[in-house]
């Protein structure tokens, strides 16, 4: 009863303020012709504040109801109001607009922030659903509680007739009993189940993020799924390719070396010349291991990259590709190191495309950031007509991508150009600049 009252006088007292603030505006200006308007903006401004407190106070009783009954932890999270400031031309800035007077300013930068405000639109969509959700969940049992009570009572002080039994039969008495206890009782034991589905229908307006289907849940927890076996997959391809790597190169000629000093060593008294042969042999063998380890390393994670930022290892790539290639860079700051690496890796991967299959002659990269996504472009002058479906490269980048919630779109009609764009949602770190560069 008392949520059901709590609900409607919500949205009662509003109503009342505006009509009692209507008849004082047309007592106080019956003599002006401007009567209209002035009980226009007097109706307006009295009913949005009381609308705007009603509705807070709704919503703060309703979270502390979640919070007893089923444990659930609402907070408001309302966002704090921008402070004013004023410029040197005396203009009042309100986080929103520029205004002359301070007071205009309050006004302004307090109706900006409301309607803004994503907890204070809950508050104003839980103050219009809580009667409707009351009326329908909380009413029912609320009237077979009172209704069953009232006419159990009732039925004493004026009994009534029942078939063949009169009004003054003490069976037609218990009969009027067993029928309101039975109505009372029914009241009460749904009452509990009415309750909790309002909360929950206030849960759901209320807290942050529930307002996901559980479709849209199921589908999210199925892509994860698929993201995440890609990313265990992939890093085990990528240790079973270092291993690979080890064992076929730096391991084998670090064999070979050991076995020709071992021989540098029974020739060093018999016949030094060879020695100093197998010297020179056993040297460039060391030197081309060691660039083998190098070009292995730059395979994991180039220092380039490490050192000085994704833009700068792009450049890199760009000075090894077989086109003439442009690379454009719009970083504010630099990004995660796993964004980072994950870019690095598919812009390589499709300048790696590009240079085996499009026939272009020259290529043009757009790395930028904006509004919380980094943005990647490729583009290239070549042939066209590739298809994610054709090959495992821009499958591979999907996959990479996807580790990241990232996405791809691919523009290939025949004849060319050939767009591709990656887009991943990140944060930024570090600062970097704005720059541009050209590979002839």
């Amino acid at each position: 009863m008392l949520a059901v009252g709590g609900a409607w006088l919500s949205v009662f007292v509003p109503f009342m303020v505006v009509v009692i603030t209507g008849g004082v505006t047309v007592q106080l200006f019956e003599s002006f012709e401007f009567v209209p308007f002035a009980v226009f903006v007097a109706v307006s401004i009295t009913g949005l504040v009381s609308a705007y407190w009603c509705s807070r106070h709704s919503a703060g009783w309703t979270r502390s109801q979640l919070r007893r009954w089923c444990a659930v932890v609402v907070r408001p999270g309302y966002s704090s109001m921008p402070t004013l400031e004023r410029d040197e031309r005396g203009y009042w800035w309100t986080g929103f607009s520029y205004h002359r007077r301070q007071s205009t300013a309050r006004v302004a930068r307090f109706v900006h922030w409301t309607v803004r405000d994503a907890a204070t639109r809950r508050d104003a969509a839980w103050w219009v659903l809580n009667p409707l959700s009351a009326l329908f969940f909380l009413c029912p049992p609320a009237l077979l509680l009172v209704g069953g009570f009232s006419f159990a009572m009732d039925a004493m002080a004026d009994p009534r007739e029942y078939g063949q039994l009169s009004s003054g039969h003490p069976l037609s008495y218990l009969i009027s009993l067993l029928l309101g206890g039975a109505a009372a009782v029914s009241g009460l034991l749904i009452a509990p189940y009415a309750f909790r589905a309002h909360l929950d229908v206030a849960c759901r307006v209320l807290v942050p993020g529930r307002q996901a289907s559980a479709t849209q849940l199921r589908r999210r927890v199925e892509e994860l799924t698929l993201t995440r076996a890609d990313a265990i997959g992939d890093q085990a391809a990528e240790l079973r390719r270092i291993e690979r790597d080890l064992h076929d190169g730096a391991q084998a000629r670090l064999v070979a070396i050991g076995m020709t000093l071992g021989t540098i060593e029974h020739l060093m008294e018999t016949d030094q010349a060879a020695a100093r042969e197998l010297l020179s042999e056993a040297r460039q063998s060391s030197a081309r291991a060691l660039q083998e380890l190098r070009d292995l390393v730059r395979g994991i994670h180039p220092p380039v990259l490490a050192e000085r930022g994704l833009g700068d290892a792009v450049r890199a790539l760009a000075l090894d590709s077989r086109q003439p290639t442009e690379v454009t860079v719009s970083l504010p700051e630099r990004p995660d190191a796993p964004v980072e690496a994950a870019v690095y890796f598919c812009i390589s991967e499709l300048l790696a495309n590009a240079a085996k299959h499009s026939g272009a002659e020259q290529v043009w990269v757009d790395i930028l950031f904006r509004a919380g996504l980094l943005r990647v472009t490729v583009t290239d002058d070549g042939c066209g007509g590739a298809q994610p479906g054709r090959g495992s490269g821009l499958r591979g980048i999907e996959r990479r991508l996807g580790t990241f919630d990232g996405t791809l779109s691919l523009s290939s009609p025949p004849g060319g150009p050939t767009t591709i764009t990656m887009e991943l949602p990140c944060a930024l770190s570090s600062p970097r600049i704005s720059t541009s560069f050209d590979k002839g």
